[in-house]
C-alpha cells in the first residue's frame, strides 16, 4: 500500500526540477549575493568601534527591536553580530515567502489548473507529486543554507567564524522548511490556491507580530513564533544550535500531518469548507469590473494590510533617523547632502520612492491577474458573451490604477500615524501626502506598461517585473554603488522629484503621465486585435 501511494515519486521530484530550476538557481544566487554583499558592506562601514558602539545603542531603541528582533552582542557590536542582529530575520521573511510561492505552485496551482488530475491518470501514486514538491522544497533550502554559509565564511571577516556561518545558513534553512511544511498543510486544508498563499502568508504576519511583541515586552511571546526561534540563535554571539533542531522537529510533524491529509482528502477539495455564494449576483458582480474585483479581493485586502503595517514600521523609527545615520558612511552615500535639509528629511525622500515601488507591485499584479485568467481558458468563456475586449482589459485597468493610489494613500496613513506617535515635532500629513502622490505617474508609467505587454507581447509580460526591480536598483542603490545618473534617468522613478529635498517639476510628471497614457492606449488596441490564448 505505501508502495503504490509513493510510486513515480522519484520521476515527479525530477519533472519538479527541471520545470523550475531557472527559478531555484536565481532564488539561491540572489540570496546568496545579497547576504554576501550586505555583509561585505558591514565590514566597511564604520570607521572606529566608537561609530560601532554608537550604531549598538541606536539599536536599543524598542521600535528598532520590534522591526529586527532583540539586540545580542551589543557590548562588541561587531561585523558578524552587526549582519545577524539586522539582516537574518528579514532574509528569513524572504526566504519564508520563496518557500511558499513554491510549494503553492507545485501543489495548489498545480491541482487548480488540471495537471495534478492528469499526472493521477498515469501511474502515480496519491502522496507523489506533494512528496516530490517536499523533497525538492528540502534539497532547495539545505542548497540554499550551504551556499550563504560558505559564502559568508570565504570573507574572511574577523568576527564570522565557520560555527556561526553555518549557523546563520543553517537559520534560514529552517525557516524555509518550517514554512514548505505549513504551505503544504495549508494546501490540503484550503481549496484554492488564493487560500493556500492567504493563510500561508497570514502566518507568516502572525509570526512576526508576535516576535515583535514579545521582544519588545514578553520574552516568552516570542518563541511561540517560528521567526522568534530563528533570532533566538543569537548567530555569531552565543551561536545556540537548539532552536533549529525544534524549527526542524515541527516541521516534521507538520509534514506528517499534511501527508496524511492528503491521503484523505478528494481531489480539488481542501478541509475548509467554502463560503457559501449569494443565489444571485450583485449588479456590481454582473459586469466585468465587479467580477475582476472578486476574484482578487483578498489579495487586495491583504496587501492594504501588509502596505499599512509597512508604513508604520517605517514611521515608528522616524524619531531616531538623526542619530541612526549621523556616522553611517553607507546611509550618506545612499542620501545626497543638501543643505538647508534634515537627516530626516533626506531619508523621508528616499523612503518614498522605495514605497512607491512597493506599491507597484500590487498595481501590476491586478493588471497582470488578466493574463493569468486567460492562461487558465477563463477568459474565452467571458469573452463569449456580450462583452467587449475594451471592457474586459479596461476593469483591470481601473483596478490597478485605483488600487495603485490606494496602497500609496494606506502606506502613507500608516507612517504618519506611527510618526506622529514617537515624534516631538511630526512630519505635517500634507508634506508627507504630497511627497508620497508625487510617485503616482511613474506608477503609472509602469501600469502603462504592464498593460502594453499584456495586450501586445503577452509572452514577455514578465519585462514589467524586470523594469521595477532595474528601477529599485538604480533609485535606491544607485548612491551606495555609484551608479551614473544617467542610468537612473531610464526608470521612471528616476524623473520625480524628491519632497520635500526637491521642488516640484509639474511639465515632468506630465510628460510622465501622457507616456503612461499612450502605453495603456497601445496595449488596449493591440488586446483587442490579438488571439486569446485557448
Amino acid at each position: 500500500m505505501w508502495k503504490e501511494l509513493y510510486n513515480g515519486t522519484g520521476r515527479m521530484i525530477h519533472f519538479i526540477i527541471r520545470r523550475d530550476r531557472i527559478r531555484f538557481l536565481i532564488w539561491i544566487v540572489s540570496l546568496t549575493v545579497l547576504t554576501a554583499l550586505t555583509a561585505t558592506s558591514f565590514s566597511g562601514m564604520y570607521q572606529s568601534d566608537q561609530e560601532r558602539q554608537a550604531m549598538a545603542e541606536t539599536m536599543k531603541n524598542p521600535a528598532m527591536t520590534a522591526m529586527v528582533g532583540p539586540g545580542y552582542g551589543l557590548d562588541n557590536y561587531t561585523e558578524g553580530p552587526m549582519l545577524a542582529h539586522q539582516m537574518l530575520l528579514f532574509t528569513a521573511i524572504v526566504v519564508a515567502i520563496m518557500s511558499i510561492l513554491l510549494v503553492t505552485r507545485h501543489t495548489r496551482t498545480d491541482e487548480e489548473e488540471g495537471r495534478i488530475e492528469l499526472i493521477r491518470s498515469l501511474p502515480v501514486g496519491r502522496l507523489s507529486n506533494v512528496t516530490a514538491t517536499i523533497i525538492v522544497l528540502v534539497f532547495l533550502n539545505v542548497v540554499l543554507a550551504l551556499s550563504i554559509s560558505i559564502s559568508l565564511y570565504s570573507l574572511q571577516i574577523e568576527s564570522m567564524d565557520l560555527n556561526g556561518s553555518l549557523l546563520y545558513g543553517a537559520a534560514l534553512g529552517a525557516t524555509g522548511l518550517f514554512f514548505t511544511a505549513t504551505t503544504a498543510l495549508f494546501a490540503q486544508l484550503s481549496g484554492n490556491s488564493r487560500g493556500t498563499i492567504g493563510l500561508s502568508f497570514s502566518l507568516l504576519g502572525i509570526a512576526y507580530l508576535l516576535r515583535a511583541v514579545g521582544d519588545v515586552s514578553n520574552e516568552t511571546l516570542s518563541w511561540f513564533s517560528p521567526l522568534g526561534w530563528i533570532v533566538g540563535t543569537e548567530v555569531y554571539v552565543t551561536n545556540y544550535w537548539w532552536p533549529i533542531f525544534v524549527a526542524i522537529g515541527a516541521t516534521i510533524l507538520i509534514i506528517v500531518v499534511a501527508l496524511y491529509l492528503n491521503t484523505i482528502r478528494d481531489l480539488d477539495a481542501g478541509f475548509l469548507p467554502a463560503k457559501a455564494g449569494r443565489c444571485y449576483a450583485s449588479p456590481f458582480l454582473q459586469g466585468p469590473l465587479g467580477l475582476a474585483f472578486r476574484i482578487q479581493k483578498t489579495g487586495i485586502i491583504s496587501w492594504a494590510i501588509g502596505m499599512f503595517i509597512l508604513g508604520a514600521s517605517y514611521g515608528s523609527v522616524m524619531n531616531d533617523i538623526e542619530s541612526f545615520f549621523a556616522n553611517n558612511e553607507m546611509m550618506s552615500q545612499m542620501l545626497t547632502s543638501v543643505e538647508g535639509f534634515t537627516l530626516t528629511e533626506q531619508f523621508l525622500s528616499m523612503l518614498m520612492s522605495v514605497i512607491a515601488m512597493i506599491c507597484t507591485v500590487p498595481a501590476i499584479m491586478l493588471m497582470l491577474k488578466l493574463k493569468g485568467e486567460e492562461n487558465k481558458n477563463r477568459s474565452e468563456h467571458l469573452l463569449a458573451r456580450a462583452v467587449s475586449r475594451y471592457r474586459v482589459i479596461g476593469s483591470y485597468l481601473v483596478l490597478s490604477l485605483f488600487f495603485g493610489f490606494v496602497m500609496l494613500f494606506v502606506a502613507l496613513l500608516g507612517l504618519w500615524s506611527a510618526a506622529t506617535s514617537v515624534m516631538e515635532d511630526p512630519i505635517s500629513f500634507g508634506l508627507l501626502f504630497k511627497a508620497a502622490m508625487v510617485y503616482l505617474p511613474a506608477i503609472w508609467v509602469m501600469i502603462g506598461l504592464t498593460v502594453l505587454m499584456v495586450g501586445v507581447y503577452p509572452k514577455l509580460s514578465g519585462v514589467a517585473w524586470l523594469y521595477l526591480g532595474y528601477s529599485f536598483l538604480v533609485v535606491y542603490l544607485g548612491g551606495m554603488l555609484q551608479l551614473p545618473k544617467w542610468m537612473e534617468k531610464i526608470s521612471p522613478y528616476g524623473y520625480v522629484p524628491q519632497i520635500p529635498v526637491d521642488e516640484i517639476n509639474y511639465g515632468t510628471l506630465l510628460l510622465l503621465a501622457v507616456i503612461s497614457f499612450f502605453l495603456i492606449l497601445f496595449g488596449m488596441f493591440g488586446y483587442r486585435r490579438r488571439d486569446i490564448i485557448g
